[in-house]
Parts: C-alpha cells; sequence; structure tokens
C-alpha cells in the first residue's frame, strides 16, 4: 500500500496558531515568585466539559495536573499501591482504609476520615455516578483515622476503583454549591487556583504538600483542541508540554521533541455473530484472515502504532508474556460475494480511513462492502442494536479501574453492556466471568488472558492495532510523564531547565 503523503504545516497556519497560543500563554495568571524557576506551560486538547468537577471525565486533567489526589494510585502492572491511604485490608463487602497523617487540603484543612466519606459519598450519590461506580452500590463510612468501604457484593476492584481520578479527595469546600469546585480544595503539589472557562487553568506550587515541595513553581495550561495549532506551539517554543499530538503533525516535528507512549486502547473490527453473513463462524475467519492490519499500521497511522497479536496490548505487558497461541474451531470459508456493511464514526480522524482500508482488504477477499460512517452520538445506538455486519471501534480495554476483566465483560459477555458483537456463548460468559471475580493478582491476570482468548478463538471481534498516545516536551523539559493511562503528565519532579 503506498503511504500516504506527508500533511505539511502552511506557514500562514503557524503563525497565526503561534499568535493564538502566544497570547493564551502570556495571559496566564500567578501568585508564584517569577524568579523561582520556571513555569511549565501546558498545551492540552480537551477543555472542561463540566468545570473541572471531578465526577466528570474532567477528573482526568486534575490528576495529569498532580493537584487532586486519590487514596489509591496505580503501578505500572495495574496493581493498587498507597496514596493518601497507607494501608487497606478486605473483610468479605468491606474494606477498611488507614487514612495518611499529616495531609492539608490547598485550604489548610486537615485531610482526614471524613473528609473521605464525605467525597465518596458526594460520588457515589452523584446523578449520574462517575463511571468508575457504573453498577457499583458503594457506601463509605469513618471509622476514627479509618474508612470502611462497602459494596453490595464483594468486589475484590475495590482499592483500584479507588484510584480513578473521579473519586478524588476534595476540601469541604469544592462541595459547597450543587457542583463539584475544585479550586484551591486538592491534596497536591499544584494547587488549582484559577480557570478561564474552556480557555485556560493556572496552577501554583502548594508549599505544604506532604510528598515534598515540587520543583517548578507552577503550570499555565491553555486548552487547544486543534491538533494543528497544539503542534505549532511546540515547533515555535510557546509550550513546553503538548499532549495528543496528531500522527499528520507528528512527522514534521523535530523527533527528539516527541515521545511515542503505548495506550491501553484496541482497534478492533466487532463482528456480529447473531445475524448476517458474519453468524457463519467460517466467514468471521475468513475476514480475520483477510485484514492485514501491518498495512492498516503503515497507511493510516504512518507506523505510528503497534498491530495487534491480542485484545490487550503493549500497555499491558504481562498480556503478551502470558498468552498462548489461540485454537479456532471454524477454518475460513469462501464468501462468495457474501455482503456485509461496516460502520464506524468521525470523532478519531483515523476511522473513516481505517474502514475504508478494510473495505479495500475485505472486497479483495470476496466480500462486497459498504460502509456507513456518521458521528458517534448517531451511530452508537445502530451499532448496539446489532444494525451492521462489522464495526470498526477504537476501545480503552482498562476503562478507570486499570484493570481489563470490566472492558472484556462490557464488550463480549452474553448479558455485557457494550457487546457490540451480540456475542451470546456459555464457554466465553464462564471464562468472563472467572476473571471477574479472580482476585487481583497473577491469578487474575492469567484469568484475563485465558478469557481474551476464549474470545479470539470464536472470532467475534478482530484485533487489528494498538494506539499510541504522542506527547511533545520541549528542550528542557524534565521528567514529564508519560503514561499509557493518560492520568499523569506534570508531576512533582517535573521542570524546566
Amino acid at each position: 500500500m503506498r503511504l500516504p503523503a506527508r500533511r505539511l504545516l502552511p506557514v500562514t497556519a503557524v503563525t497565526a496558531a503561534s499568535a493564538l497560543l502566544t497570547g493564551c500563554f502570556a495571559g496566564a495568571e500567578s501568585t508564584a515568585d517569577p524568579a523561582d524557576g520556571k513555569r511549565i506551560r501546558v498545551a492540552m486538547m480537551q477543555p472542561p466539559r463540566s468545570g473541572l468537577s471531578p465526577l466528570s471525565d474532567d477528573a482526568f486533567k486534575l490528576s495529569r495536573w498532580s493537584t487532586a489526589e486519590t487514596l489509591v494510585k496505580l503501578d505500572d502492572d495495574g496493581d493498587a499501591r498507597p496514596a493518601l491511604a497507607t494501608k487497606w485490608q478486605q473483610s468479605g463487602r468491606t474494606w477498611s482504609f488507614e487514612i495518611r497523617d499529616g495531609v492539608t487540603f490547598h485550604d489548610g484543612t486537615k485531610l482526614d476520615a471524613d473528609a473521605v466519606v464525605r467525597s465518596l459519598t458526594r460520588a457515589a450519590t452523584a446523578s449520574p455516578k462517575p463511571r468508575i461506580l457504573d453498577g457499583v452500590e458503594l457506601t463509605a463510612k469513618a471509622a476514627g483515622d479509618k474508612v470502611t468501604v462497602t459494596t453490595a457484593t464483594e468486589d475484590p476492584l475495590v482499592p483500584q476503583r479507588l484510584s480513578s481520578p473521579q473519586l478524588s479527595i476534595l476540601a469541604a469546600k469544592a462541595y459547597r454549591g450543587k457542583t463539584v469546585n475544585p479550586v484551591g480544595a486538592g491534596t497536591g503539589p499544584f494547587e488549582l487556583t484559577k480557570v478561564n472557562g474552556t480557555a485556560s487553568a493556572t496552577l501554583d506550587r502548594y508549599a505544604a504538600y506532604w510528598g515534598g515541595k515540587a520543583k517548578a513553581p507552577g503550570i499555565d495550561v491553555t486548552f487547544v483542541p486543534d491538533g494543528t495549532a497544539r503542534a505549532a506551539a511546540l515547533r515555535s517554543g510557546e509550550a513546553d508540554i503538548v499532549e495528543a499530538i496528531p500522527v499528520s503533525q507528528a512527522a514534521v516535528l523535530d523527533q527528539d521533541l516527541i515521545t511515542e507512549v503505548p495506550m491501553p486502547r484496541t482497534n478492533t473490527l466487532y463482528l456480529n455473530t447473531e445475524r448476517g453473513a458474519f453468524k457463519d463462524a467460517s466467514l468471521r475467519a475468513a475476514a480475520r484472515e483477510a485484514i492485514d492490519a501491518e498495512a492498516i499500521v503503515k497507511g493510516v497511522y504512518e507506523g505510528r502504532a503497534d498491530v495487534a497479536e491480542g485484545l490487550l496490548g503493549p500497555a499491558l505487558p504481562w498480556a503478551a508474556e502470558l498468552r498462548k497461541p489461540v485454537t479456532r474451531g471454524a477454518g475460513a470459508g469462501k464468501p462468495g460475494g457474501a455482503a456485509i456493511t461496516i460502520g464506524t464514526y468521525t470523532e478519531r480522524s483515523e476511522m473513516p480511513e481505517v474502514a475504508a482500508t478494510l473495505q479495500q482488504q475485505l472486497q479483495k477477499a470476496g466480500f462486497k462492502v459498504k460502509l456507513d460512517v456518521r458521528e458517534y452520538t448517531n451511530i452508537e445506538a445502530d451499532a448496539l442494536a446489532g444494525r451492521f455486519d462489522a464495526f470498526v471501534l477504537s476501545r480503552a480495554t482498562v476503562l478507570d479501574s486499570g484493570d481489563p476483566a470490566a472492558y472484556l465483560y462490557s464488550d463480549f459477555a452474553s448479558d455485557g453492556t457494550f457487546n457490540l458483537s451480540r456475542l451470546a456463548d456459555k464457554g466465553v460468559d464462564k471464562a468472563l466471568r472467572k476473571a471477574a471475580d479472580t482476585k487481583v493478582g497473577d491469578a487474575r491476570r492469567r484469568a484475563v488472558v485465558e478469557a481474551e482468548a476464549a474470545v479470539l478463538a470464536r472470532d467475534a471481534a478482530v484485533p487489528m492495532l494498538h494506539e499510541r498516545v504522542i506527547q511533545g516536551d520541549a528542550d528542557g523539559v524534565v521528567n514529564a510523564a508519560h503514561d499509557p493511562r493518560e492520568r499523569e503528565l506534570v508531576t512533582a519532579h517535573t521542570y524546566v531547565k
């Protein structure tokens, strides 16, 4: 396949974007001493959607700026490690968490068990609930310097759930209104001091941070939805850290300033096992064999993605270590002109290109292929109702808990809430339940990989590639986080020379 031409940025666009970013960063306000090192200028992709409420996806911004913290954090393997809680233990449906001593919120008030209960209760009773608590009944109570968290059914993932930025612990002042306001209410090394709508945010170093003084005096954030403008900010030196650089722009930037990090996100072709051509397992096998994922990676992603070996990619390195060859029951049949419709969406610019490439590959194999490409909000209901023979989706594989069992169950269980493949298989259901119920650790990871194999054996989905997040760090940036889960970006150790 011929690679697409490099999409260069016109000089006029660079100039316009540069002027825009200069104005944004120049307008940032700060209470920090300007002589105390360099502030970190960050260009972010998505503006706040809910005033930076931690009960929404905006919570991940608070986490990436190191301003709001959780009881627990995750290590590289997705295992729970201490944060605002120092230790915990389980007794049936109840978990007891010991709260770290000596922590203060940015308004000077003390972190204690009551403060933790307040934050967790507000999240658990919110409408709608934070995504991490979807389907979970959770109550929190203070018991001296400890907090007990009880769920309706025994849940081995409670610590991992409490690592979600959507369950950040904030000071009482954050909850005085109908919405949660995180300004001046976190516990992290940087205090959020000002939010300028959907344009910018300002954070200053919090001198009393329990984990030690941050190396940078503050952070100036500008929200830049346009990928071309974000790339221009890095190129011109007007931003120090730039998140989510588009593939099309990464190729024309100084490669020494680019870091590609594997994401726990897989581009997958879901095959409808309930109706149409792909009800036939042999035709699903034929489609799988016809797909050339390497050509998609080279042609659409310009080599900036990883060819999939399974549903779980290099962001979860243990999956490759545990994975064994999949034994499939059906051999590839002959399509014989079988008509199929592939659906996908426009919000991710690569999706229509991936679908078009799949159309060519499957037509070459003998299928008759039609594409249906719409905005996601206009196509999701049809996809969930099984109105397509196949659907191309870029899917996060660890969701908010850092654990892939929830994703696998949601997407491939008979009663899964996001079962695009319409898969109903007793063997797969058994493997998925085992993965969901196994205690965290090596045994759970083995069960997860076994569940993945069960899904792949039915050809219910064809994983094609694992995406990467492309981050730009200017010369002089030290210790910027490169986090596959996109929970960290600027930490207490990040600074600009």
